[in-house]
């Protein structure tokens, strides 16, 4: 029987791949932050009609991406500096519970996983930044994904896309952040919860303040 919820999966699946291009070009700045999204040429370069369109802007209007002004259209969103102060606070708050978490789970697997990330940067005389940038990205992802906990995944999903948007980056050189990262993994290994909360936090914070100076 073709019911109304296989109706919705077909257009959910159609949107999809649709979604995911838009996203990228987000991310990788083909549309930049405040610019107004022309439907009928995004449409045009996707080779897609205009509902599947609408349907994958919505659901980057719902992840805080794609902000719909009224009588006016709708734009990719742009950041003052208090919301992008805001999701910092909400990193510290959840990569601190998240270290809290692990520490309290005692599990060594997830502390080796931990480690492999910085480990080939340990005694380095020199530090290759962009694959410290994405040894720093799975560090942080792998803090949340690790604890299991999908509810604080999901939230974090939208800190964490946010603030590749907002495109600062590695705010910090490894040579000040690298021994903060191993200090958050042996507080984790030590089954010190709060120890692992106070130098994940902290590890946020001090990348904060330097951001933007508060």
């Amino acid at each position: 029987m073709y019911t109304k919820y296989n109706i919705m999966i077909e257009h959910t699946s159609i949107s999809e791949p649709i979604y995911l291009r838009l996203k990228e070009m987000i991310l990788n700045g083909e549309l930049k932050q405040g610019e107004k999204i022309v439907q009928e040429k995004i449409a045009e370069l996707l080779g897609v009609s205009r509902t599947p369109l609408m349907k994958a802007l919505l659901a980057l209007e719902n992840e805080y991406l794609v902000k719909s002004i009224p009588r006016r259209g709708m734009y990719i969103r742009s950041w003052d500096q208090k919301e992008i102060i805001d999701i910092y606070v909400c990193r510290e708050a959840i990569e601190g519970m998240a270290a809290r978490l692990l520490a309290q789970a005692g599990d060594k697997t997830v502390v080796q996983q931990l480690k492999d990330c910085f480990s080939p940067f340990q005694n380095s005389d020199h530090i290759d930044i962009d694959v410290y940038t994405k040894a720093d990205e799975k560090f942080h992802s792998l803090l949340i994904k690790l604890t299991g906990n999908e509810p604080l995944d999901k939230i974090y999903f939208f800190g964490n896309i946010h603030d590749k948007v907002i495109g600062h980056g590695l705010i910090r050189p490894p040579e000040e952040t690298l021994d903060e990262h191993f200090k958050i993994i042996k507080a984790i290994e030590n089954g010190d919860a709060n120890e692992a909360e106070k130098v994940a936090r902290e590890h946020i914070k001090k990348s904060r303040e330097l951001l933007f100076d508060t």
